[in-house]
């Protein structure tokens, strides 16, 4: 019997044990979880105080932004919608000759960035750099790349090289670089380390490693990230031209400037209407090339 009463109660023991530490557990998710909800809390009202948000002010200053947008449109009316429209864009011709240099812009910092960033990329992916020096220095290259923003590579290039289009599509490539080169370096360090252990086993090159087991595993989410960066390149190539690096941005930014709201209003729905249409035609690329399947993981 005792012998019996011991082999019941070490079960009992144990399941005790079990149940004692996973309350114990239980207790600290909860005491982390309330610390991280203080914490995101704290947080949220330091940068509301310091951006001294304030509700009231918010309420009573969006009348004034409507009075805004409502003199971006002119008055439109049903029985001469035509000739209005007409009038309104005047200029369209001069202004989609500037969007298409700000579309020529953002394909050209696209190609360039990614070819780049993604050349980049393999070195500094943890594990694909064959020294920790070189993922160290390329990850600190990459973040400077992108940290700096696009506008501030603008002026630096139009100093160098002077008002124009090359100055926009330098300081857009630089931005891609960074940001390309992170994205693409964390897709790296997320595939199956399978297949590079046999090709290394079969004594295979770096090279060989990154052409049958690396690419084959991360090329759909490059073809991803590469439609999404265009999308991001052409607004950045907008924006740009604001600094004098051409482009439908500049014509935006003169109308502005001058006070010219209609031409300002029919400048961003030229805007707003290529954006929506990159954006339709790369859902339709990245289908094409990936696969549905793909997207419904």
């Amino acid at each position: 019997m005792t012998e019996l009463t011991a082999a019941v109660a070490k079960p009992r023991g144990a399941a005790a044990r079990f149940e004692a530490e996973y309350a114990a557990y239980r207790r600290r998710r909860k005491i982390h979880a309330f610390l991280f909800a203080a914490a995101f809390v704290a947080c949220v009202a330091a940068a509301g105080i310091t951006a001294k948000f304030d509700v009231v002010t918010l309420f009573h200053g969006l009348p004034r932004t409507t009075e805004f947008l409502v003199k971006l449109v002119p008055p439109i009316a049903f029985a001469t919608f035509a000739p209005d429209v007409a009038e309104w864009y005047w200029d369209i011709k001069r202004w989609l000759d500037s969007l298409l240099n700000t579309l020529l812009m953002a394909f050209l910092a696209t190609v360039l960035g990614t070819l780049i960033g993604g050349f980049l990329s393999f070195f500094a992916a943890r594990n694909l750099a064959r020294h920790y020096v070189t993922y160290w220095v390329m990850r600190r290259v990459l973040e400077i790349a992108r940290t700096v923003p696009d506008i501030v590579w603008a002026l630096l290039f139009i100093i160098a090289f002077g008002i124009g289009p090359l100055a926009g599509v330098l300081a857009i490539t630089v931005h891609t670089i960074g940001a390309q080169g992170k994205l693409f370096a964390e897709v790296n360090e997320n595939i199956s380390p399978l297949p590079i252990d046999g090709i290394r086993a079969a004594g295979g090159s770096w090279y060989e490693e990154i052409r049958f087991a690396v690419l084959p595993q991360v090329t759909p989410n490059y073809l991803s990230y590469t439609f999404w960066r265009l999308e991001l390149n052409v607004r950045s190539a907008t924006i740009v031209g604001f600094v004098g690096a051409g482009g439908i941005g500049h014509d935006l930014f003169t109308s502005i400037q001058l006070l010219y709201f209609g031409d300002a209003g029919a400048i961003l729905l030229i805007i707003v209407a290529t954006i929506m249409l990159i954006d339709m035609m790369s859902e339709k690329f990245r289908h094409s090339a990936i696969g549905k399947a793909s997207f419904s993981h």
